[in-house]
């Protein structure tokens, strides 16, 4: 049985992972939500206004009120601001199941900032929300997504063809892929 708490803020060497707020508005149009880099890699189309990210950025605000609502801005420590989000959704009460994904902008790839996130949140899931397995996927002309997911623990599970259809109808085939909490109990305790 899932243990919601929220979205508490998180940390990491580099990294906070806070909740969002309508100031990050105008910061998240620029890095990555307009950016189609991104986007292509989405069932969201990239925005066009600000409008549209200021609406987004009030449903995500407006989620914040529930404590089934797990949404981080993922923003550097050094001061540069936010530079992408990650969320874990789709929780299914019957197995204990959930998904989880992320976007970094373009500025910041290849720099471990997304696997240095998402192993943050692998580790919030299982150690305090006893999350039984968390899933991910990314289209296969993605690969360095994978690479993230693997490098946190996540294991490639099956292929599926045309899995999603992106915002300009093409359709992708996704890698899927998923780590059981025993696996990362195990593997942390591993590292002990």
């Amino acid at each position: 049985m899932f243990h919601f708490i929220g979205t508490p803020a998180l940390e990491t060497d580099r990294l906070n992972l806070r909740r969002m707020c309508m100031d990050d508005t105008q910061r998240a149009f620029d890095q990555w939500l307009s950016d189609e880099r991104i986007s292509d890699h989405r069932v969201s189309p990239a925005h066009k206004t600000i409008a549209e990210t200021h609406k987004r950025m009030e449903k995500t605000v407006d989620g914040y009120v529930s404590k089934e609502f797990c949404h981080w801005g993922i923003e550097l420590k050094d001061g540069s601001g936010l530079i992408g989000e990650i969320d874990l959704y789709d929780f299914d009460s019957s197995t204990g199941n959930c998904e989880v994904s992320y976007s970094i902008a373009f500025d910041w790839w290849n720099k471990g900032y997304g696997t240095e996130a998402l192993k943050a949140v692998v580790e919030f899931a299982f150690t305090n929300m006893n999350v039984h397995k968390l899933s991910a996927a990314h289209n296969t002309d993605n690969p360095a997504s994978g690479r993230i997911m693997e490098k946190a623990g996540m294991k490639q599970e099956g292929l599926i063809r045309h899995m999603i259809r992106n915002a300009k109808d093409q359709y992708k085939d996704c890698a899927v892929y998923g780590l059981l909490r025993e696996e990362y109990l195990l593997r942390r305790e591993g590292d002990v």
